[in-house]
C-alpha cells in the first residue's frame, strides 16, 4: 500500500474552528472585493483553519469532573500494582498473509476519473490505532543511554513498518511527556522524557491522544511542557485531548485525504482526582454529555466520518461495562462512526452497534479497549499476563456507491509487549511474530506464571473472537453482533466513575 511514503501531496491535516462560518463570510466578502485576477482566492482554501499553536489540539470537549473519585483512587492500588493503574485512547492469530490489507491505496484521481471511478480506483484511508503507552520505571530504564538521554526506538522496532504503512496512525499516550526537567517518573504520577515523543514521531504516528487520567500527573507545567515539545519539534503531529490555550478547545481536528475528511475527538473520564488548573479549565478534554454532543454536531458539519477515542471503563476487566455501553450508544446516536477505546489496560471485545440513522446497515463500530501497547507492570499474580496483550485496530474507510464515507474493512492485530532487563529490553511484537523462545524469556513470567505464547493466543481469541480482516458489510450487518439503540435513551448518560 502507498501509506505515508506517497501521500504527502494527497492529504491535509487541519484544525477547523467552530467559528468557521465567520471565516467563510469574511473570505467571501474579500473575494467579492477583489478584481478576480488572483489565482489564490479559491473558497476551498478558506474552509479550513490551521492551528497556530500546534498541529495537536483537537476537538472541543467537555470539562466535567463529575465522575471523579474523591480520594484520587490510585493510591489504593500502589502496593499491588504500580503499572496498569492508569486509567484513561479483529483477531488474526495466523500468519500475516491471513490479515494483509488490500495492496495499493488509490492516489489522487484526476477529475475525469472521479466522475466514473472504477471500484479499484475508489479512495481509501487505512487507519490504525494502538492502546496505552505506560512508562513504568523499567520501561524508562530500557531506553536509558549510558551517556545520558534516552532512546526508545527498540520499543517500536517490530511495529514501525506497519505503522508507517497506514495512512493515519493513532496512539494513546497514557502519560504526559513533560521532559526531564520535571523528573522522569513511573507510577503513580507518571512523566516521560521528550525522547519518547521523538520515538513516536519516528515510528510514524500521526495523532497522539493525551486525554487520559494521567494527563495532570505533573500539573499545569506538564501540559505546557508537553504541548511546547510537540509544537516546537513536530508541528505536523496532531496532539489531541489537552490544551494550553482556550482557543485550542474550540477546534475540531480534521484529517483529509483524497477528498475524505475524518474528524477525531478524544476524551477522558477523569484525572485521578487532580483538579483542572484554575487558570486553565480547558486543559484536559473530559467526558461531558452536553459538550460531547455539541462536538459531534460540529464534527458532523465539518467531516464525512467521525472517530471518537474515549478513555473509559474499568481496569483489568475483559468485558465492556454498562457505562461504556451507554457512552458508546450516546456517541453512535450523535453521529460517531468509529469508537476506539482505551484505559482498561486489557483488551475488550469489538462489536457493531446501531447508529444515528437507525436504518439497517447504518451503525457504529466499537473497539471497547485496545489494552496496553507498552507497559511493564510491577503487579504480580493472576491476571497480570492479561496486561501484556494488546490490540492494534485496523480500519479501512472508503466511499460507498452513494459517495458516503463508510467502513469497508476492519480487523485487529493482536500484540504482545515483551519485557527483559537491560537497554532495548522492551519491544512490542505482533502476536503472529512472537515465538515460544521470546515468551520463555519474557520476564513477566516471574510475575504471573501463566504467561506463555499459548496463553496470549487463547486470550486474543477469547476476547476478539473471529474479527480478522472481514469486510464491514456496511449495508448488511446481519452477520455481526449489534445492539439495537432504543428510542428511550436515558436523559442523562452517566459520567464514568474514576477507576484509578
Amino acid at each position: 500500500m502507498n501509506g505515508k511514503r506517497n501521500r504527502e501531496n494527497r492529504r491535509k491535516n487541519h484544525y477547523t474552528a467552530i467559528w468557521l462560518p465567520c471565516v467563510l463570510t469574511a473570505a467571501a466578502v474579500t473575494f467579492l472585493l477583489w478584481d478576480g485576477t488572483s489565482a489564490g482566492g479559491e473558497m476551498s482554501d478558506s474552509q479550513t483553519v490551521q492551528a497556530n499553536d500546534m498541529a495537536g489540539e483537537e476537538g472541543r470537549s467537555g470539562i466535567d469532573e463529575g465522575g471523579e473519585n474523591p480520594d484520587g483512587g490510585e493510591a489504593q492500588r500502589e502496593n499491588t500494582d504500580q503499572a496498569g493503574v492508569s486509567g484513561p485512547e479483529g483477531t488474526s492469530l495466523g500468519d500475516s498473509s491471513d490479515t494483509a490489507l488490500p495492496g495499493e491505496l488509490s492516489g489522487q484521481q484526476d477529475a475525469s476519473a472521479r466522475q466514473e471511478p472504477s471500484q479499484a480506483d475508489q479512495p481509501e484511508i487505512t487507519l490504525v490505532m494502538v492502546g496505552d503507552i505506560l512508562l513504568h520505571t523499567p520501561v524508562a530504564e530500557s531506553g536509558m543511554l549510558e551517556n545520558g538521554g534516552y532512546d526508545f526506538s527498540a520499543v517500536f522496532a517490530e511495529m514501525k513498518g506497519e505503522i508507517q504503512e497506514a495512512d493515519l496512525a493513532l496512539v494513546n499516550q497514557e502519560v504526559i511527556i513533560g521532559g526531564e526537567e520535571l523528573g522522569v517518573s513511573g507510577y503513580p504520577t507518571f512523566n516521560a522524557p521528550y525522547e519518547l515523543g521523538d520515538a513516536l514521531a519516528d515510528t510514524g504516528f500521526d495523532v497522539v491522544l493525551h486525554a487520559t487520567n494521567h494527563a495532570l500527573d505533573k500539573g499545569k507545567k506538564g501540559i505546557v511542557n508537553c504541548l511546547s515539545f510537540w509544537r516546537e519539534n513536530y508541528p505536523d503531529m496532531a496532539v489531541l485531548g489537552i490544551h494550553d490555550r482556550e482557543e485550542g478547545q474550540q477546534e475540531i481536528y480534521v484529517y483529509e485525504q483524497d477528498g475524505i475528511q475524518i474528524a477525531i475527538l478524544n476524551y477522558t473520564y477523569g484525572t485521578n482526582g487532580i483538579p483542572l488548573p484554575a487558570d486553565m479549565p480547558f486543559a484536559v478534554d473530559m467526558l461531558d454529555r452536553e459538550r460531547v454532543a455539541e462536538d459531534l454536531r460540529q464534527a458532523g458539519e465539518l467531516a464525512d466520518f467521525i472517530v471518537v477515542c474515549p478513555h473509559w471503563g474499568t481496569e483489568y476487566v475483559l468485558n465492556a461495562t454498562k457505562e461504556q455501553e451507554d457512552w458508546a450508544a450516546f456517541f453512535a446516536a450523535n453521529g460517531a462512526d468509529l469508537i476506539l477505546g482505551t484505559h482498561p489496560h486489557v483488551i475488550e471485545p469489538i462489536e457493531w452497534i446501531s447508529g444515528k440513522e437507525q436504518e439497517p446497515g447504518e451503525g457504529s463500530l466499537v473497539y471497547y479497549s485496545l489494552g496496553n501497547f507498552v507497559n511493564w507492570t510491577s503487579g504480580t499474580g493472576e491476571g497480570v499476563a492479561n496486561r501484556m496483550v494488546g490490540g492494534m485496530a485496523r480500519v479501512t474507510i472508503g466511499l460507498d456507491e452513494t459517495g458516503e464515507a463508510v467502513i469497508q474493512e476492519y480487523d485487529v492485530v493482536p500484540l504482545v509487549c515483551h519485557v527483559e532487563q537491560g537497554f532495548g529490553g522492551v519491544t512490542v511484537y505482533p502476536l503472529d511474530k512472537y515465538t515460544e523462545e521470546l515468551a520463555a524469556r519474557n520476564e513477566i513470567v516471574k510475575q504471573d506464571g501463566s504467561f506463555s505464547l499459548e496463553y496470549c493466543r487463547n486470550l486474543a481469541a477469547e476476547v476478539f473472537g473471529e474479527t480478522a480482516h472481514k469486510p464491514a458489510l456496511a449495508h448488511s450487518l446481519t452477520s455481526f453482533q449489534k445492539r439495537p439503540l432504543t428510542e428511550d435513551l436515558p436523559e442523562e448518560y452517566p459520567k464514568l466513575r474514576s477507576y484509578q
